[in-house]
């Protein structure tokens, strides 16, 4: 039968063979985390050495192998982290699709589908057409998607495989009418599966209150080239600290979302549970508290940032720190950035910069010298980026010239973006790091 995103049917796939493949990629100049080897006979700067992922990480690499600037995964981490919010969906009875477009890395969603995760949540059609490369089955789109071409593509993609779920977004009449009207163009053979969103005062999308929610979903059960399949929202768009009133923000907002779940239960058709979906990476605690007792639901959390964590703004609000648990995740992307000039005693520029290392959550913070000082404690810290430059300020000499400066980084959502090829180490703790794979992105 053809699949719906709740339907319980097999587990949901990816290709493994594609994503192995990935290994017998040329490593060379296109990658800007490759290490410049020349072998003897080859000219600098041609377009492959014939050397492949496989074959460099057969050599045994470590992170002296690699130049700077980097940004590397710290492999311990990453199981600890996918571990744990696997063990912590399944004891809270929740299903998890991981957002994809934290890390867009086939690898890395591999690893959170084998861990159990439900599916793979995506943001635009663009990384739908990665996860369908790669044999992604369950995919929800938490967007609308009104472009005429990407809507045919994805009726084509349903008609082709009757295995494929995919869910996406509407959140008002306007966005049903014209959905209807270009898959009814496209001939689409099957009903594409929607989710009302709820939106709030001052969020970004989504239906302003329960009333207008309804009445985009009657226009779902009037199009019949959709399928009402649930609600959704983000919580996350609402409230952006862990205070009482952010809190209190993200609450309110999960019961009017519960209310309109309550208001549509007897329209949704009975060959699967309704889709419930919220929750990103800050305040997932709150959607089990607040939705796991809605009736005959299917309670899907989206969080994505969680498999690399942070230093910055998710340590500071995810829940596993706000609840004193034992087992929080552990931040799993460092930046390493060499000490290239001291022009003033207490002044050090990094070459990394805004193109190697996100920002826009808070500045990467100095943790250590490689073979050196520690400076987390210390006054140490970075104060400003440039496009290629990092400014450290207050270290003094702990961070000579030459010195290689690890640094923890703030939101991995605009990190894995600078990078097409991530080294992943086994623990970046180690006094010698061993390079153990190499993550690939497609964004």
């Amino acid at each position: 039968m053809d699949q719906t995103f709740a339907h319980s049917g097999t587990g949901p796939g990816i290709d493994g063979g594609a994503v192995a493949a990935l290994a017998e990629e040329p490593l060379d100049w296109r990658f800007k985390a490759a290490p410049p080897d020349t072998p003897a006979g080859r000219r600098p700067g041609s377009a492959t050495d014939g050397r492949t992922v496989r074959d460099w990480l057969a050599t045994g690499p470590t992170l002296s192998s690699l130049g700077t600037p980097l940004l590397t995964l710290d492999g311990a981490a990453l199981d600890h982290n996918v571990r744990t919010m696997a063990d912590w969906c399944a004891k809270a009875g929740v299903a998890l699709a991981p957002h994809g477009k934290t890390t867009m890395a086939p690898a890395l969603w591999q690893a959170q589908l084998a861990a159990g995760s439900h599916g793979i949540t995506l943001a635009n059609l663009p990384q739908v057409r990665v996860a369908r490369a790669f044999g992604v089955q369950r995919v929800l789109l938490a967007n609308t998607l009104l472009d005429p071409l990407g809507l045919a593509w994805i009726a084509a993609e349903l008609a082709a495989d009757p295995d494929f779920a995919f869910l996406a977004w509407v959140d008002s009449t306007e966005s049903v009418r014209l959905m209807d009207e270009a898959l009814r163009a496209a001939g689409a053979e099957r009903p594409v599966e929607v989710l009302v969103e709820l939106g709030g005062p001052g969020g970004r999308t989504g239906a302003r209150g329960v009333d207008a929610a309804v009445e985009v979903a009657a226009a779902v059960l009037r199009a019949p080239t959709l399928r009402l399949a649930g609600v959704g929202g983000y919580e996350g768009a609402l409230a952006h600290d862990a205070t009482a009133e952010g809190l209190d923000t993200v609450r309110r907002y999960l019961r009017t979302l519960a209310e309109l779940h309550g208001r549509l239960a007897s329209a949704y058709p009975d060959d699967a549970p309704p889709v419930v979906t919220a929750g990103g990476s800050a305040y997932f605690d709150l959607v089990v508290e607040e939705l796991t007792g809605l009736p005959d639901a299917l309670v899907v959390l989206r969080s994505g940032a969680y498999i690399a964590h942070d230093d910055g703004f998710y340590r500071g609000i995810s829940p596993l720190a706000r609840d004193g648990g034992e087992s929080p995740f552990r931040g799993a992307l460092h930046g390493w950035a060499r000490v290239v000039s001291r022009p003033e005693p207490q002044l050090a520029l990094l070459d990394a910069g805004k193109r190697d290392l996100p920002f826009d959550e808070g500045l990467p913070e100095p943790q250590r010298v490689r073979g050196g000082a520690e400076l987390t404690g210390t006054t140490a810290r970075i104060t400003a980026l440039n496009d290629q430059h990092a400014f450290l300020r207050d270290a003094g000499d702990l961070a000579p010239i030459g010195a290689v400066v690890r640094l923890g980084v703030s939101h991995p959502c605009t990190a894995f973006d600078k990078w097409t090829a991530i080294p992943v180490l086994d623990s970046a703790d180690a006094a010698e790091p061993k390079v153990t794979g190499l993550v690939r992105t497609f964004f």
